[in-house]
């Protein structure tokens, strides 16, 4: 919980933990993404109500829509893609979906260390689903953060 200045505790959203799959013979891969949003107002230069989800043209908008809640949500849809294709799921999958990022992250690295030696003991890797996009048609592909991972990916 949060404590606030007039001494009241405000109890911290939930970090969601998932997991799916359990092949000794797969790595796992840890996805990290966060559902809280920065707040909006119309008047801010929104087009449309920035709370509720619009498709205009093929294209959606709305809060979070690429910060944080669209990768999120890719994550999600690639193992249902998988499950419905009956195709052999390539990794274990873990997910940490939060809901205080935008603040700090309250909480979260308390979380961390407990389930350090249980939920992730067998993380391999970790993917960080918040990023930005460099134009409307480039994605950024991340490959370090604060110095933790360097790697090469090559996409077809």
């Amino acid at each position: 919980s949060l404590q606030l200045p007039d001494g009241k505790d405000l109890p911290l959203p939930p970090v969601i933990l998932g997991e799916l799959g359990k092949d000794p013979q797969n790595p796992t891969v840890c996805f990290y993404g966060h559902v809280d949003v920065q707040p909006a107002k119309k008047e801010d230069g929104w087009k449309t109500d920035p709370y509720m989800l619009t498709e205009i043209n093929g294209n959606l908008y709305g809060r979070g829509a690429t910060d944080n809640k669209g990768p999120v949500l890719a994550w999600i849809n690639a193992v249902e893609t998988f499950r419905a294709l009956k195709l052999a799921m390539p990794v274990n999958f873990k997910f940490v979906i939060e809901g205080m990022e935008e603040a700090g992250s309250l909480g979260l690295e308390k979380l961390l260390e407990e389930e350090n030696q249980c939920f992730f003991s067998d993380v391999d890797y970790i993917v960080i689903s918040d990023n930005l996009w460099l134009s409307n048609r480039k994605p950024a592909l991340t490959y370090g953060s604060r110095g933790n991972a360097c790697f090469c990916v090559e996409v077809k």
